[in-house]
């Protein structure tokens, strides 16, 4: 638990604990909240205060439990509030656009329900625009991961518990890898485990949509100091897969760098200073080639790996030949 909460957090965290684990001790409750016993006792106070009726018993069966008939207060949106949520919901997933599509669509189940909960007033505004705003089919939709899966990785991040998580390539070769999980990461739609593997003693970036199971072992571990996560997983998206990728401008690493994404590589000065070098590799050498290194409008040349050579060989040919 961060130490850098503030009292209505904890407080509310609080309010978390008892209801879901009524009888809870003072001393469990403090261990919950990352507090000594006597500051767990004033959280308990601060929800007494507020109107909330914690009971408490002595003796081997006692703790702290909510008084029966406790009614949590309502959560109230603002206009505003109600309509950008239903748009970041939208945006992060357009099927949810239609109510009646997918009864085992869980966010368009979650979104109903809250437009349901709102006051009249807004929520007809809220469900005009649900119903209303056109929402084009995500490419990125079968890439959205199992939120249980998700959960599993988030708390052992949280906790610092290796894992072995079983992994399905796109090629659909599955393998098992114990990995220090150091983040979870949202990238352009895409959800991401950035970690060290332990079997390739390295920084690897997972997909979480194709991590097939995830198993806590008793190995804790320490992420790297000042670890920035978002940095270093676009610094290690392009390195790890399977064909070996190296490219070579003449032009400077300033004029280039705007125009390489990440998962092409990383971008060095070359070693006379005047050009620069793309290292990295790729699953795709026909992609890297057609829809990347063909998009930047300097000069290069392929100085390492065979397939990403005969790929740009093959898109030179095709667009020559266009020509003729």
């Amino acid at each position: 638990m961060p130490n850098d909460l503030s009292p209505t957090a904890r407080a509310l965290r609080t309010l978390d604990i008892l209801q879901s684990r009524p009888g809870t001790t003072a001393g469990e409750l403090a261990r919950g909240l990352g507090v000594t016993e006597r500051a767990a006792r004033r959280y308990v106070g601060i929800l007494r205060e507020a109107g909330i009726p914690v009971e408490s018993a002595r003796g081997p069966h006692g703790g702290y439990r909510l008084g029966r008939g406790t009614r949590l207060p309502p959560v109230h949106f603002t206009q505003s509030e109600a309509l950008a949520l239903v748009m970041a919901v939208l945006d992060g997933q357009p099927a949810a656009a239609d109510p009646d599509a997918d009864p085992d669509d869980r966010v368009g189940a979650a979104l109903s329900k809250v437009i349901r909960a709102l006051p009249e007033s807004i929520g007809r505004e809220a469900a005009a625009l649900r119903a209303y705003a056109a929402a084009a089919p995500d490419r990125h939709s079968a890439a959205r991961p199992d939120p249980a899966t998700t959960s599993t990785l988030v708390a052992a991040v949280a906790a610092r518990r290796r894992v072995v998580v079983a992994y399905r390539g796109e090629s659909g070769a599955e393998w098992e890898a114990e990995v220090d999980p150091w983040a979870v990461v949202v990238r352009h739609a895409r959800w991401y485990l950035l970690c060290h593997s332990h079997r390739a003693d390295a920084i690897r970036t997972y997909r979480v949509d194709r991590i097939r199971s995830v198993q806590q072992t008793p190995h804790g571990f320490q992420p790297p100091e000042g670890l920035d996560p978002v940095a270093v997983l676009e610094e290690n998206l392009g390195l790890g897969w399977q064909f070996p990728t190296r490219v070579a401008f003449d032009a400077p690493l300033a004029e280039v760098a705007p125009w390489i994404r990440p998962p092409m590589g990383r971008l060095e000065p070359s070693a006379d200073g005047a050009g620069c070098v793309l290292v990295g590799s790729t699953r795709n050498p026909t992609m890297y080639a057609q829809e990347w290194l063909a998009t930047v409008p300097f000069a290069f040349r392929v100085d390492g790996g065979q397939e990403l050579r005969a790929a740009v060989t093959t898109l030179a040919a095709r667009l020559t030949a266009a020509t003729e």
